[in-house]
C-alpha cells in the first residue's frame, strides 16, 4: 500500500472527528454547562441576578415547603399517568385498526397523526375554544337543541386539568399510532397465517403473540411520553394560564413564574434540578431496560 493511499483512511477518520465537534461543543457548553450553572445557582441565594453565595439544601426545602409547587407536582403526575395510559391505548388500537389493511390508509394515517405537528401553543388555543363553554362545544350542542347539555370543566378549579389531558391526549396519539404501526408492520406475517390455520381468534394474536413483541417500541414510546408529561408547560399557558387560579399549575409554569416573573433564580433553578432529576430516573432504568433486551436477544439469536 502506497503512502498516498494509506493516508486517505486516516484522513477521513480526522474528517468524522472534526464534524463532531460542534455536536461536541453544543452538547458540553449548551447542555452540560447549563446543567451545571443551574446547579450552582440552585444552592445559592440567587434573586434577579446571580450570586456566588452557598445555601446548601435551603432551596430545596423551600420548593418542597411551597403550597404551589406540591400542588402543580400533584397536577403533573396525574396528568402523567391519565396522559400516558389514555395515549398508548388509544395509540395502540388506533394502529391495530389501521393494520387491518382497511381503505384510504394513507388519509387515516395522516388524519391521525396531523395534530402532533401542531405546536403546543396551538393545540392549547384550539382547545381552549372548544372547551369554552361560552363559544364551543357546549354552546354549539345547546344551540343544536341539547339545551340542558353542560360541559364547563375548563372552568372547574377541581377538573380544569382534565381538559388539558383531553389536549395532550388530542395531540400526541398520533404518534403513538405511527409508532406502532410500524411495529405491527414489521411482524413476521407467516406468524399470521400460523394462527389462522390453528383457528385462534384476532385479539388473541394481537393480545398473546404481536403486542409482546412491540416491547421495544413500547418502550421508546414510553420514554417519548414520559419526557413529554415532564416537559408539559406551552399547552398549560396556551390553554388555562394555570388556572382558574393556580388550579392547573404545573411545575414548568412555576418554574418559569419564580424566574421571570417573581426574580427568584434559585428557587426556580432548584425546581429545574428536580424536573431533570425526575426525568433521569424515568428514562435511565427505561433505557437500561431496551438496552439489556437487545443484548439478550443478540445473544439468544447468536
Amino acid at each position: 500500500m502506497t503512502a498516498p493511499t494509506a493516508r486517505k483512511p486516516r484522513l477521513r477518520t480526522m474528517a468524522a472527528w472534526l464534524a463532531l465537534i460542534p455536536m461536541a461543543a453544543t452538547v458540553l457548553v449548551a447542555y452540560l454547562g447549563s446543567t451545571l450553572w443551574t446547579l450552582r445557582m440552585s444552592v445559592s441565594g440567587s434573586r434577579t441576578f446571580p450570586q456566588q453565595d452557598f445555601v446548601g439544601l435551603a432551596q430545596y426545602e423551600r420548593l418542597f415547603d411551597n403550597a404551589r409547587w406540591q400542588h402543580a407536582a400533584d397536577n403533573l403526575v396525574l396528568y402523567g399517568l391519565l396522559f400516558t395510559a389514555t395515549v398508548i391505548a388509544l395509540g395502540t388500537l388506533l394502529a391495530i385498526a389501521i393494520d387491518q389493511r382497511v381503505r384510504a390508509e394513507s388519509l387515516w394515517r395522516t388524519v391521525f397523526l396531523y395534530p402532533y405537528a401542531l405546536s403546543f401553543v396551538a393545540t392549547g388555543l384550539v382547545w381552549q375554544w372548544v372547551l369554552n363553554p361560552g363559544d364551543g362545544l357546549q354552546r354549539a350542542l345547546q344551540e343544536a337543541g341539547w339545551k340542558s347539555f353542560s360541559f364547563d370543566w375548563i372552568t372547574d378549579p377541581d377538573r380544569v386539568i382534565y381538559c388539558v389531558v383531553i389536549a395532550g391526549v388530542w395531540q400526541a396519539s398520533g404518534l403513538v399510532m405511527a409508532l406502532v404501526l410500524a411495529g405491527l408492520r414489521g411482524i413476521d406475517e407467516d406468524q399470521w397465517k400460523a394462527a389462522r390455520l390453528d383457528g385462534i381468534p384476532a385479539w388473541r394474536v394481537y393480545a398473546s403473540i404481536v403486542l409482546p413483541q412491540l416491547t421495544p417500541t413500547l418502550a421508546t414510546v414510553g420514554v417519548l411520553l414520559s419526557t413529554t408529561v415532564i416537559k408539559l408547560f406551552d399547552t398549560v399557558v396556551a390553554m388555562t394560564q394555570g388556572g382558574p387560579g393556580t388550579a392547573s399549575d404545573v411545575p414548568a409554569k412555576f418554574i418559569m413564574d419564580h424566574l421571570f416573573g417573581r426574580a427568584n433564580l434559585a428557587l426556580a433553578s432548584a425546581g429545574a434540578i428536580v424536573l431533570l432529576l425526575t426525568v433521569l430516573a424515568i428514562v435511565a432504568p427505561l433505557l437500561y431496560w431496551r438496552a439489556r433486551g437487545q443484548r439478550l436477544a443478540a445473544g439468544g439469536h447468536a
